[in-house]
């Protein structure tokens, strides 16, 4: 990779602008004073704030949009038979992908704070964030969610400061420049590509050797201590107890999603904690982004206000609505582990009943750990399932959402004719029969939560409006 591409560069166009990893790239070029021209291929939100800032968008994909261009970017998701990404390179105009760029980026900031973890990555990377604005500091940011202090899910400052959401899909993070690493935990995932959880711990590691200044570790997790052992490079750690050098205690959960606790440094109180989300998970978080922000000499009562000012990224157990005595809430865990972290701290909540609406979230996932995700989903009172949202695979596993289905105990779910095709139409009658079964049995005082990392949320928001609607 050609750290120095941008150089001499002057129009850049995204393929498929309005994704959540290429707004934030977006902004931050723009900024540079780079000119900007994107694609997508429908209208929403991100697309309107893109236009906001100048930048011309099309809607479709087609070669002339390209026009110009002396660099292209696109994501992962982009297919190889694109007419746009088919034009660049017949043309031989140079062509990046998202998690290049975004290498690239990283290296030109001398302290960029690059936050990894199989779960937690995104509510950790926006509690930095929130710590460091509430600060002032004039910091850049690169989130997988919106985060709404800043507006979305980026933000472009003049520092030398950028707070980046460090991905391991497909070892993407090992392309970037970390001066400060986070490393949240460590688990199996993305074992279509990784194979063993041996692997992605190999691979963890490679991140932490690219770290120049310091690594900030979860040293209760023990595949995250494996992934250390041994590396010449200056640790600080944050877990449940004293063994590590930050520690929570005194925690308390009060109200549903408020949290407190006492942040301590190797036995010195630093002072107390408030959150507003839920979870003993995000107190592991929380300890991450207080490591980090002391780092960046944050004094402790920007860091106390920043905390108790976070409300949580977008789509992490987010409050969507409440209609009928009903609480509706989303959240993107789409992985056992967070599943099972999302489930206990809702259960807690003290709601009548707590109705999970899963969406599993590409086939290969859901093959490979079928039953850590059937024994996590029997945690709630009601589990319900939607079809499997493929993503960017085919069903060359054979795995259908019966398979799951027919390993928890009641659960509720609408079966498909296998052989059809996972259509708009399909997802959409799929959506409103859930929708219908909610609105129909869930009752004042119980709490539905949206799950997955795919458009399951959609469910929430038509729960809410037919709710709305009924006398």
């Amino acid at each position: 990779m050609d750290i120095n591409i941008l150089d001499n560069k002057k129009h850049i166009h995204f393929i498929g602008i309005g994704g959540s990893g290429m707004y934030p790239l977006a902004q931050i070029l723009h900024s540079q004073g780079y000119f900007l021209t994107g694609s997508d291929n429908n209208e929403t939100e991100t697309l309107d704030a893109v236009r906001k800032m100048g930048i011309e968008v099309f809607i479709g994909q087609r070669a002339e949009n390209i026009k110009g261009a002396d660099l292209i970017v696109h994501t992962a998701a982009i297919m190889e038979d694109n007419p746009e990404l088919m034009a660049a390179r017949a043309s031989g105009i140079p062509v990046l992908e998202r998690a290049d760029l975004l290498g690239i980026v990283t290296s030109k900031y001398r302290n960029a704070i690059c936050v990894s973890g199989t779960h937690g990555k995104t509510s950790t990377t926006s509690m930095i964030t929130q710590i460091l604005y509430t600060a002032g500091v004039d910091l850049s940011a690169y989130i997988g969610g919106k985060l709404p202090c800043i507006g979305g899910s980026g933000i472009a400052g003049k520092s030398d400061t950028l707070v980046c959401e460090s991905c391991e899909f497909e070892d993407h993070y090992l392309k970037l420049f970390p001066d400060i690493s986070v490393i949240l935990n460590i688990d199996a995932d993305h074992l279509d590509y990784f194979g063993t959880l041996e692997n992605v711990i190999k691979s963890f590691r490679k991140f932490a050797e690219k770290t120049s200044k310091l690594i900030i570790a979860n040293g209760s997790d023990e595949n995250t201590l494996t992934a250390l052992k041994g590396i010449d490079k200056k640790i600080i750690t944050f877990g449940k107890d004293s063994s590590c050098d930050y520690y929570p205690e005194n925690v308390k959960h009060e109200n549903g999603l408020l949290t407190t606790y006492d942040a301590v440094y190797r036995g010195e109180k630093l002072g107390t904690i408030t959150l507003h989300v839920a979870g003993i998970h995000n107190v592991l978080n929380s300890l991450a982004a207080v490591a980090a922000a002391r780092e960046c000499n944050i004094d402790f009562k920007f860091i106390q206000q920043g905390l108790e000012d976070f409300r949580g990224a977008k789509r992490r157990f987010e409050k969507l609505g409440y209609e009928k005595g009903i609480t509706v809430v989303d959240d993107y865990a789409h992985h056992p582990t967070e599943l099972e972290a999302t489930l206990n701290a809702a259960m807690e909540m003290n709601f009548n009943k707590v109705w999970a609406v899963f969406q599993p979230f590409t086939f290969s996932r859901t093959k490979i750990l079928l039953d850590d995700f059937a024994r996590v989903l029997q945690i709630p009172d009601h589990a319900v399932l939607t079809d499997i949202m493929g993503s960017r695979e085919k069903n060359t596993y054979g795995i259908f959402t019966r398979h799951l289905a027919e390993k928890i105990p009641n659960c509720i779910w609408f079966p498909q004719n296998e052989d059809e095709e996972w259509t708009d139409e399909r997802k959409y009658f799929n959506f409103k029969q859930i929708c219908d079964y909610i609105c129909e049995n869930a009752q004042a005082g119980d709490l539905v939560i949206t799950l997955g990392c795919g458009d399951a949320y959609k469910i929430a928001k038509m729960i809410l409006e037919k709710l709305s609607q009924e006398e």
